[in-house]
Formats: structure tokens, C-alpha cells, sequence
């Protein structure tokens, strides 16, 4: 049964950092596309990092040099760090897993985790 639970999510003040995990059970993220995907009240949810089962990582333009995408495969473990956040950042993160890589996010999403909360303050 595949599952993804999410977790470090919470409120932070504008300038901080915050570091979501999404635990994996099920199946192994390092043979496919891990991605986080966010959304915001009343918006669309969007595409914020990817990474492919050969390495390579897509950022979305929003949120380039702020946040990295990493795992550890032997913790079957996917992690968001999120530097300098921003209010707007402010959303529920979701893991996912896909079959490819685009810009920022994973396409042919089959799954998804519950999500974790961010809130950044001013």
C-alpha cells in the first residue's frame, strides 16, 4: 500500500526556515519522481520542487534559491528545506510521486501525501 505522510510543517516569521519531511511507505521514491506541490487558500495548487530517480531537480521560479529538494533513500525520506520563507509562501505542502520530471514539479502524479501546514507571519 503506498502512503506518504508529511510532517515539519508549522508557523514561522517572515525571513525564517522551516524543513518538511514526507515519509514514504510502499514502494521505494528512489526508482521514481518525488515532488511537493503547495496550495494556497483559494488558489491552484502548484508545482514547488522535484526531484527525478536519477537526481535532477526542478524548482519553481517562485521559490529558486530559497528552497531544496532532497531524500534519503535509505530513510525512503523526501525533505523540503525552505530558507528566507515569505508570507506567501504560506500554503498546505503535499509530497507526491510521478513518472517524469517537469518545470518544478512531477508529472503523472498517482499519489499523494495528506499535506502539512506552513503559515509565515509578517
Amino acid at each position: 500500500q503506498v502512503q506518504m505522510v508529511e510532517s515539519g510543517g508549522g508557523s514561522v516569521q517572515s525571513g525564517g526556515s522551516l524543513r518538511l519531511s514526507c515519509l514514504a511507505s510502499g514502494f521505494s521514491i528512489s526508482s521514481y519522481c518525488m515532488g511537493w506541490f503547495r496550495q494556497a487558500p483559494g488558489k491552484e495548487r502548484e508545482g514547488v520542487a522535484a526531484i527525478d530517480s536519477d537526481g535532477s531537480t526542478s524548482y519553481g521560479d517562485s521559490v529558486k534559491g530559497r528552497f531544496t529538494i532532497s531524500q534519503d533513500n535509505a530513510k525512503n525520506t523526501l525533505y523540503l528545506q525552505m530558507n528566507s520563507l515569505k508570507p506567501e509562501d504560506t500554503a498546505m505542502y503535499y509530497c507526491a510521486t510521478g513518472y517524469g520530471l517537469g518545470p518544478g514539479l512531477c508529472t503523472a502524479v498517482d499519489a499523494w501525501g495528506q499535506g502539512t501546514l506552513v503559515t509565515v507571519s509578517s
